[in-house]
């Protein structure tokens, strides 16, 4: 199996369980090895009182892209610790993009970026995520 292949079986087990993403409306864009982009246009329930995208929904999108690309090499991972910085904000009707890609894999310890951008190409928020491989797979090989 390709690493392509593996990260994609591995994105459709994990997305048939991912009641959370599906819910708000996110897409799965691309996935790779150590890769994952996912999409979501800011509907009326995402934004909060300024009439913004709430900054929870904007973390939800980036920690799934991260989710996907670290669970991408077929080893059940999660996260051990993450952090956002919020750049701008993101409106109703925006199309937020979150790349998350893989800096470093070592052992059972990954890191990874995520930047999240509108359909302008601005940058709404940076994410860094650090996971942890647990014992087992995402599906059977």
């Amino acid at each position: 199996m390709t690493p392509k292949a593996r990260a994609e079986k591995a994105t459709a087990a994990l997305w048939a369980e991912d009641r959370a993403s599906q819910t708000i409306g996110m897409e799965i864009a691309e996935v790779d090895a150590g890769r994952a982009v996912l999409t979501l246009t800011v509907q009326p329930e995402h934004c909060n009182g300024h009439g913004i995208c709430h900054g929870g929904i904007t973390f939800m999108l980036a920690d799934s892209a991260f989710a996907f690309a670290c669970n991408s090499r077929n080893q059940m991972t999660v996260a051990q610790h993450n952090s956002i910085s919020y750049l701008a904000p993101g409106h109703m009707g925006d199309t937020l993009r979150a790349e998350a890609s893989e800096v470093s894999l070592r052992g059972r310890s990954g890191l990874y970026d995520v930047t999240v951008t509108n359909q302008n190409g601005q940058m709404i928020a940076a994410f860094r995520g650090a996971s942890r491989a647990l014992k087992g797979t995402v599906f059977e090989e």
